[in-house]
């Protein structure tokens, strides 16, 4: 749904005014009050999506009948966890960020592997899918996608989806839609790749800003992103990775906003640096859409250790979890040797 404000109003004045409202949905219209002067704003909760007009009286009308009035005909403002159907199926991909050290072209050595040989080397470890990260694609030419989606699949390779980097979060209304435009550039282009999801982030505080400011920019961001790839068939997922989604209960907070096909979760074994980080995984895991194992994990206060990969596919399956995990390797040991080593467990536990 799609509400357009004819003039200015003082949004937090009223949603203030709602004592019971559930903090979700109250982030929510926060969210939506941050982008009123614009002229626009979304509510990516209702089933059907369509344009209302509102003036001062009307909206204020609405929003003062109570939580009731806002949430009323199934407009849920809370995403549910993912439904899935059948046994639990995960399916194993690798991401190009395990092999960051060879792919790099940005730093000061010429890279020592291509995308196509990152390729030729899952197909050697049998695997049946890859998740290309965007930071390695040295050509992003309209003729270079197509090309690769069709080296990859003489391979016997799926391309599981991708990631891009953002940050949701920018104040600077110009940096902010330049990240947006990003995100939407990339969102077409794994289109063309066949990617089933695409890694998003959230974002950092930035100084001088309030993580309460940084979290309706970022909502609205999404949301908006989101609307862009239901056009092109291709899920976003928000991964757990620091900044305003460092814990479960922060991103659970986002996540619970924004209500999307075309939206979950990304989750990411190794970026939860907890007291508990497995029952913080256990906790976002029913909303995940696409996962990002790693051999290591981190608790509060400790040095990394051997991850429990038993116990992280498990926590997959207690959720029926369907869909692509792909490894990402960050461990000292050299991919090329780390790797191999990796998948093979991964193999024995996901069947």
């Amino acid at each position: 749904m799609v509400f357009k404000i004819l003039k200015p109003i003082d949004f937090h004045a009223i949603i203030s005014l709602l004592e019971n409202i559930h903090p979700a949905s109250k982030m929510r219209l926060l969210a939506f009050a941050r982008t009123s002067n614009q002229g626009y704003i979304k509510h990516l909760s209702a089933p059907h999506r369509r344009q209302i007009m509102f003036d001062r009286r009307t909206f204020a009308k609405v929003a003062l009948a109570s939580t009731t009035a806002i949430i009323a005909k199934n407009y849920s403002l809370a995403i549910d966890p993912v439904k899935r159907t059948g046994k639990p199926l995960i399916k194993l991909s690798l991401a190009a960020y395990s092999f960051r050290k060879y792919l790099d072209f940005k730093g000061a050595n010429k890279p020592t592997m291509t995308l196509e040989q990152f390729a030729e080397y899952a197909s050697e470890q049998g695997l049946g899918a890859i998740e290309p990260t965007s930071y390695y694609f040295p050509d992003t030419s309209r003729e270079f996608f197509p090309k690769y989606k069709a080296f990859c699949s003489k391979l016997g390779l799926d391309i599981s989806g991708s990631a891009v980097g953002n940050n949701f979060c920018i104040p600077d209304a110009t940096k902010l839609k330049e990240q947006m435009t990003s995100v939407n550039d990339w969102i077409e282009r794994c289109s063309v790749l066949g990617c089933k999801t695409i890694r998003i982030f959230a974002g950092t505080v930035a100084k001088g800003d309030t993580e309460e400011k940084a979290k309706e920019r970022c909502i609205n961001a999404i949301g908006q992103a989101c609307d862009h790839a239901a056009k092109f068939g291709v899920i976003l997922a928000l991964e757990n990775h620091g900044g305003i989604t460092a814990s479960a209960d922060q991103i659970l907070g986002l996540v619970k906003s924004i209500n999307h096909p075309f939206f979950g979760v990304n989750l990411d074994t190794g970026n939860f640096h907890t007291a508990d980080p497995y029952g913080d995984l256990a906790r976002l895991a029913p909303y995940a859409v696409t996962v990002q194992i790693k051999t290591e994990i981190q608790k509060q206060g400790q040095k990394k250790e051997d991850a429990d990969l038993r116990k992280l596919v498990e926590i997959l399956k207690n959720v029926n979890y369907r869909g692509y995990m792909a490894l990402e390797y960050e461990a000292n040991e050299d991919p090329k040797t780390g790797v191999p080593k990796a998948i093979e467990e991964l193999k024995k536990l996901v069947v």
